[in-house]
């Protein structure tokens, strides 16, 4: 198992580099001056000379590459180029906040997903299917933001039901802001996850083992639960991991329209602002996350599925 989990780890390092040389020099190649975005347009030519030389940027690009690479390689992301602060510290201050929403996105997303799809599965071609299959139509059909805007727009201004921005402090003060972004997320992704359970239900209960557990005597609900579903979580598991990985991108534009704290909403601040590390630093943690999500889905295949198991 743990040569396992370590060979996975391995083969990862060459994805995340690739992504971070490509987010290091794309960022360089685009238009826009980080001097001039920090100092604004009626700077000085020198002060923006000078600017640039206290940032490094004055570098030659090969060399600003080795500077960026060193400081990963001791864990400093560097400075912004706008506030002046640790890179690291503005991600450790926003970095909880997309974590709350995307375990609260996803857990509801899986509450409703799961039993959905389970009910459309059991009902095949009939009211509860038919019903389905609209959900997941509109919600593969609806942008987050969008949904995000009716939903604020509704439940926040309307009826005031939940409030308009901000992350609330302590426990149920988080739980309170967090639960209608987090509702915008999950709505989407159950019509995903409820499909997919629907589909690897259907293939399961065709297959013999289930008809021979019928004809046993088996009852319907052991049927479903130990023998159906049960088999079906590999597929699912999956379809769970892309969930997750949909949800945490989905973030982004999310916490924009709630005007909430968070690595999305710095991440887009700093395009506008052209702030270097802040950026690559964002690429990092997204990367990272990428990276774990799939290795949980590796040893979820482990333990799930008995011919990886021997593999391993």
């Amino acid at each position: 198992m743990a040569r396992y989990i370590l060979a996975r780890l391995l083969g990862a390092i060459p994805t995340v580099f690739l992504v971070l040389t490509l987010v290091f020099f794309a960022m360089r190649i685009l238009p826009g001056d980080p001097a001039v975005a920090a100092l604004g347009d009626n700077a000085q030519p020198a002060q923006l000379a000078q600017y640039r030389a206290k940032m490094g940027l004055d570098a030659p690009l090969p060399l600003q590459y080795v500077h960026f690479l060193a400081g990963l390689a001791v864990l400093d992301f560097g400075q912004s180029f706008m506030s002046d602060t640790r890179v690291s510290t503005l991600l450790l201050h926003n970095l909880p906040y997309t974590i709350e929403l995307t375990v609260t996105a996803v857990l509801i997303g899986l509450v409703l997903g799961i039993p959905l799809g389970v009910l459309a599965a059991t009902h095949r071609n009939r009211l509860p299917d038919d019903a389905m299959r609209i959900y997941s139509l509109i919600g593969y059909a609806i942008p987050d933001f969008y949904l995000g805007a009716i939903l604020l727009v509704v439940f926040s201004l309307w009826l005031g039901w939940f409030p308009i921005n901000g992350a609330g402090t302590g426990f149920w003060g988080g739980l309170y802001h967090v639960i209608l972004p987090a509702i915008t997320l999950a709505l989407l992704k159950s019509a995903f996850i409820g499909r997919l359970t629907r589909a690897s239900l259907l293939d399961v209960l065709g297959r013999d083992y289930v008809r021979t557990a019928r004809a046993k005597g088996a009852g319907e609900r052991r049927v479903i639960y130990r023998h159906g579903l049960r088999n079906a979580l590999l597929p699912l598991s999956t379809g769970i991991g892309l969930s997750i990985l949909a949800t945490l991108s989905g973030s982004v534009a999310v916490e924009l329209v709630f005007n909430r704290p968070g690595v999305g909403q710095l991440l887009i601040e700093a395009i506008h602002q052209r702030d270097y590390p802040v950026i690559q630093g964002g690429v990092i943690i997204f990367a990272l996350f990428v990276v774990l999500v799939n290795l949980a889905m590796d040893i979820v295949y482990v333990f799930v599925d008995p011919r990886v198991r021997v593999q391993a």
